[in-house]
């Protein structure tokens, strides 16, 4: 198994920006489409608190929209997005500086059906390493059951001491082709 980035599975002409060069990397893609976006920028006059108190954590998978499967604005929410979509330190870090700084109450979590960690194992850290010659301090928080994962995902942040507000938690999960959310009971 190899652990290092692979060659793109589409063609370089996949990502495509209106109006930007089509040549170098997908960075300078990505740039010359900010450039385009910030032409056309107004500030909206919002400050770093969501509308709506809440901090979604959710999956990076690039298959979850969440502003349009949640019905979102800008602004409305914190968004936190990891591998798997798991509570791990770091999400709590931001989930506390979410809350306690920045006035969130509620937090959602979403999974989703057909995740990556799902085929993964914590021995993708043992061939890490035999590639690169360090552990990760990291672990992967693979998982086979996507709603018992969701489970451990609340309890993990009903149960964090830094945490404000731990009443209004939900976890759900994602069904990429039908793009309804399902909610997992926590007990």
């Amino acid at each position: 198994m190899t652990t290092s980035a692979s060659v793109p599975t589409e063609p370089e002409d996949a990502i495509s920006v209106r109006g930007a060069a089509h040549d170098g990397t997908v960075t300078d893609r990505l740039v010359d489409a900010n450039r385009l976006y910030a032409a056309a920028f107004t500030d909206p006059g919002m400050d770093a608190r969501p509308v709506l108190h809440v901090a979604v954590v959710a999956c990076m998978d690039a298959r979850l929209d969440l502003h349009a499967a949640l019905g979102l604005e800008l602004g409305d929410c914190h968004t936190i997005r990891n591998a798997g979509g798991v509570v791990t330190d770091d999400v709590i870090r931001s989930l506390t500086i979410s809350q306690r700084a920045l006035g969130t109450r509620s937090v959602v979590l979403i999974h989703h059906t057909g995740c990556g960690l799902e085929s993964l194992t914590e021995e993708f850290r043992h061939d890490l390493e035999m590639e690169v010659g360090q552990r990760p301090a990291w672990a992967v928080e693979a998982f086979r059951d996507v709603e018992q994962d969701v489970r451990q995902s609340m309890q993990r942040v009903r149960t964090s001491p830094f945490l404000l507000h731990t009443d209004d938690v939900r976890g759900f999960v994602f069904d990429v082709t039908t793009g309804l959310l399902r909610e997992i009971d926590p007990a």
